[in-house]
């Protein structure tokens, strides 16, 4: 899939609203656009070069997942040198971890399935965090 692919799933979620900074592109439940569950990025910044997102047609989505998903996707690799630029590979967000984030580069074959599915998680965890900030 790509990245307009991605984006497209992304916006076919329930209450979801898109916002563009710095280069990325923001994926929130609800208007509260304190803390996305998803961002992708498809260029380097002065804040982010890790990936080398510069080459052509690449990107990474950045996935916020429960600390179990998390725990279990990036098992061993918090303490290993880690090629942020390897595409099709999970692995911890290189700067949003500590948060449960993982990212995948231009995810392909059976990766582009397990990726909907953190997407999923991700936005259903983002929907209790604005019930339970509304009180709902």
């Amino acid at each position: 899939m790509k990245q307009a692919d991605f984006e497209a799933f992304l916006m076919e979620l329930p209450n979801v609203q898109r916002e563009e900074n710095f280069g990325y592109s923001f994926f929130f439940v609800g208007d509260d656009h304190r803390f996305p569950f998803v961002t992708i990025a498809d260029s380097d910044n002065d804040y982010d070069d890790v990936s080398n997102l510069n080459r052509e047609e690449v990107f990474r989505l950045n996935i916020g997942v429960s600390k179990e998903t998390f725990n279990n996707l990036i098992a061993g690799l918090l303490n290993e040198g880690i090629d942020y630029s390897a595409l099709n590979a999970f692995l911890p967000h290189p700067h949003y971890s500590r948060q449960h984030f993982v990212c995948i580069l231009n995810p392909v074959d059976g990766n582009v399935e397990k990726t909907k599915q953190l997407i999923i998680e991700a936005h259903r965890i983002a929907e209790g965090r604005l019930q339970r900030k509304d009180g709902s």
